[in-house]
């Protein structure tokens, strides 16, 4: 699977620690940066990661942060994109499940480096659900087929 990266300066030792673990699992990775730990704006990092994900050039997104709120904001500016923040297992699985996430959020300040890998695992293992949730997706962007 091809899964897009992006992060500001916060998120970055997180990036980096998803980005081997998706890589050790056979997924490609697009690392649309920050690619080091000084001061960025996250939304530079993070709507390109977005934008990839809404296009189709990669099926999936993470995006992270120090709390992981400012990113998932940018990427739900993004038409197409449903970004979950995440903080335990529970809100991985649930975010796929019910809200067909095809983008999450991590705070790298919020979760540990061992949870996000967890997050990341119990998040790709998930399945959107449907029935009712197809429901509620297709009002978050009517006309538009998720």
């Amino acid at each position: 699977m091809k899964i897009s990266l992006g992060t500001d300066h916060a998120g970055h030792a997180l990036k980096e620690a998803v980005k081997r673990h998706l890589g050790a699992l056979g997924h490609e990775v697009v690392d649309f940066g920050t690619h080091d730990e000084v001061a960025v704006d996250y939304p530079d990092f993070v709507r390109p990661a977005a934008e990839a994900v809404a296009c189709g050039e990669c099926e999936l997104g993470i995006v992270f942060g120090g709390s992981g709120n400012g990113e998932a904001i940018v990427a739900n500016k993004v038409p197409g994109v449903r970004c979950g923040l995440c903080w335990d297992l529970w809100s991985a699985r649930l975010t796929r499940q019910h809200n067909d996430a095809n983008v999450i959020a991590l705070g790298g300040r919020v979760v540990s480096e061992e949870q996000a890998l967890g997050i990341v695992d119990e998040w790709l293992a998930a399945s959107f659900e449907g029935g009712r949730h197809r429901r509620r997706i297709d009002k978050i962007e009517p006309g538009r087929a998720g």
